[in-house]
């Protein structure tokens, strides 16, 4: 490997060589600062062109060569001056360093944060004024030391002057703390917990985990000083000239014993990851580069490949499989935003586990809030992603965020992540039945629960219907769109199988009369229809519910008997009568003729929600509370049935089989529409039935031999 000397190494050789003679001075050991001077030039010496550290990079070098952790080259040469901090300083440090607070680690966010809005003055000055120049890349290093318990942070940006100093470290000058302190002090009931990445303190955080502060500045202004700013937050803080200290700022922070997991490579390359990963400008920790992936949202649309959205998904999601649906979303108006969401291809609900919110809020690329829960209503909680807002400024962004912005951002996304489902499933039909198959029960939560978007979500409903095959499903508006010319309303029946509604004696008028009808599989596809009510002018009704045994579009029908005569009107009503009485006001309330019925004797109108009256039957069961009394029911009787006719004859000669058969004809009838609560009620009597019926076949058996 060829070795060479190169200016910059130099130049570090010589940096050292001062800094250890201003060292030596002081401590009394020229000897160890001649041996530092020539072991800086033997490593200078042995650089291999193209190292990672040793390239000069846009016109620049490094002086960090070679090595994983940022040392203290600096030296205070001037005298210190104290300075007592601002009353409302003194009242802020007072809270961040003995207040307990969860997130600690909320600190890294706000030092890198401040670097790069250093690094972000200095190149926007630099367009403004060429002479403003740090001699170093745009950057920003972070090295931790276990051994010493220490957290340094270093950017090669704008710097500060001693005035810039002052304003900015020894008082709370333009930072919105100040307010937050009087309203805890006007409140009085106020909470100091959770001040941090609730609100935005920014340097000041650092106090939460250290017990001393170390700032090393220099501004980039020509012929500008080097400074030390030192304090252990006490109530004072000193300040003093340095040399040897880069131009920008470098934060040197002494860990409090309970908080040395900062000075851990593993857990801040963690926190990095999670706050500050697409941070504008690289960020090495102890040499490495920590943010490697990068922001795609940034980007044009176009530029993204499947490849880079997959492997942006997998990170900002935590997950290895792959998104089945991809948003790249823009817009300057009502708010700046631009994001990226995604579907995954499962979820974790349907093994029972709940889901954490998956979109993150971003700010200029900086993570405001991880998994946010207001930037998205709950039903969309499966959705993975990013969004961010340069409209939050970054004073605000590390302070409790507005309700204003929150809620515009929330109205926003809300309303494009809806358009963007139902454009997907206009885009591949099949593929977005498959997502409903899987995430339906999403969709279905959203009806229930967001009322300002409910009429939008119900588009995105899917069901199977009677004019359907197996497993196909249409939406709501194809429905309407494909109803009958006079048909005022959508109608559905809830069963637990495609094969028991077809059989359903509800269905049987509508089958003839050709009106289609949803099939509601799932217990909370009734809660669905209750809260959505209508869709597109049409109301939800179900199809065992009076309302549809009085639409006149299912009462055109007639049967046609095939076993025997019919019964007369006045028969039809005389036997009606008997049911009436025989089961008693307090079973039902109302019989009723009707010829719409073909296959089934009688049908119960105007009874409880089957699902509704499992959910009461658990509670009942958990709370151990009384069994409401069943209200009556409407019963509609088919007089042109066998057994009605039947009926109609042996009430009169056998009284006691007739009770029988009125009893069992209204509970097949509660069967049939799911609400007859337990069915072994009915064992003693369907044995007596059947044993009248064999009897009577073996009667009539012996009969036909004697004739």
């Amino acid at each position: 490997m060829l070795k060479i000397v190169t200016r910059s190494s130099i130049s570090l050789a010589a940096a050292r060589s001062r800094q250890a003679l201003a060292g030596s001075f002081t401590a009394g050991s020229i000897k160890s600062a001649s041996a530092l001077v020539q072991k800086s030039l033997v490593e200078a010496a042995t650089i291999p062109l193209g190292s990672k550290f040793g390239w000069q990079r846009a016109g620049y070098s490094t002086d960090v060569i070679n090595e994983d952790l940022i040392e203290e080259n600096e030296v205070v040469t001037g005298k210190e001056e104290v300075h007592e901090f601002k009353t409302e300083t003194k009242k802020l440090l007072s809270i961040v360093a003995n207040s307990l607070y969860s997130e600690k680690e909320i600190f890294v966010r706000e030092l890198v944060s401040n670097a790069a809005d250093a690094l972000e003055k200095l190149r926007h000055s630099q367009m403004m004024d060429q002479g403003l120049d740090s001699g170093k890349p745009l950057e920003i290093h972070i090295s931790v030391d276990q051994s010493k318990k220490q957290f340094i942070i270093q950017d090669y940006g704008i710097g500060m002057t001693e005035e810039e100093i002052n304003d900015n470290l020894g008082t709370i000058a333009r930072s919105g703390s100040k307010a937050f302190l009087e309203k805890l002090d006007k409140d009085g009931s106020g909470s100091k917990e959770n001040i941090i990445g609730q609100f935005g303190v920014g340097f000041y955080s650092t106090f939460m985990v250290g017990n001393k502060i170390k700032v090393y500045t220099r501004s980039a202004k020509p012929d500008s000083k080097g400074y030390c700013w030192t304090t252990d937050g006490q109530g004072s803080y000193s300040l003093a000239e340095a040399d040897n200290v880069a131009v920008g700022t470098k934060i040197v922070i002494e860990l409090r014993d309970d908080c040395k997991q900062f000075s851990s490579k593993i857990e801040v390359d963690s926190i990095i990851k999670k706050y500050s990963n697409f941070v504008g400008f690289p960020i090495y920790l102890n040499g490495g580069k920590v943010n490697t992936v990068e922001p795609l949202w940034t980007k044009e649309k176009n530029s993204v490949t499947a490849d880079q959205h997959k492997e942006f998904y997998r990170f900002i999601a935590s997950a290895w499989d792959e998104p089945q649906y991809t948003l790249h979303y823009k817009t300057d108006a009502p708010i700046t935003i631009s994001s990226i969401l995604y579907v995954p291809e499962r979820h974790m609900e349907i093994i029972g586990q709940r889901q954490e919110p998956g979109v993150s809020l971003y700010s200029r690329k900086v993570l405001i809030q991880p998994k946010s829960k207001g930037l998205l209503p709950d039903w969309l909680r499966f959705v993975k992603g990013v969004v961010d807002s340069e409209d939050i400024p970054l004073n605000v962004s590390r302070e409790l965020l507005q309700d204003n912005i929150l809620s515009r951002l929330r109205t926003v996304m809300t309303s494009r992540v809806i358009k963007w489902l139902e454009s997907e499933a206009k885009r591949d039909t099949k593929r977005y039945n498959d997502f409903f198959l899987d995430f339906g029960q999403f969709i279905k939560e959203g009806v229930c629960t967001d009322a300002m978007y409910k009429k939008d979500i119900a588009k995105l409903l899917r069901f199977e219907t009677s004019a359907t095959k197996d497993n196909e499903m249409i939406s709501l508006k194809e429905y309407a769109d494909r109803k009958k010319e006079d048909q005022k309303r959508i109608y559905y029946l809830l069963t637990p199988k495609r094969k028991f509604a077809e059989e359903s004696p509800y269905f049987e008028a509508f089958k003839k009369n050709g009106i289609e009808v949803l099939y509601l599989y799932d217990t909370v596809d009734e809660f669905v229809v209750n809260h959505l009510r209508e869709f597109q002018g049409l109301d939800l009704v179900a199809a065992d519910s009076a309302e549809a045994a009085d639409d006149p579009l299912l009462s055109l029908s007639t049967n046609d008997t095939t076993s025997g005569g019919q019964l007369s009107e006045t028969d039809a009503k005389e036997l009606a009568k008997y049911i009436q009485e025989t089961l008693g006001n307090n079973v039902v309330k109302q019989v009723d003729v009707s010829r719409r019925l073909v296959n089934y004797p009688a049908v119960v109108l105007e009874h409880e929600s089957p699902a509704m009256r499992r959910m009461m039957q658990m509670m009942q069961g958990s709370a151990k509370m009384e069994e409401p009394e069943a209200q009556p029911t409407r019963l509609e009787i088919n007089p042109d049935h066998a057994v009605l006719k039947g009926l109609f004859k042996v009430r009169n000669e056998k009284p006691e089989l007739a009770k029988m058969v009125t009893e069992q004809i209204y509970d097949n009838a509660l069967c049939a529409a799911g609400v007859l609560d337990d069915p072994r009620s009915m064992v003693t009597r369907l044995n007596k039935l059947l044993e009248f019926s064999i009897e009577n076949v073996v009667h009539q058996d012996k009969k036909v031999k004697l004739d």
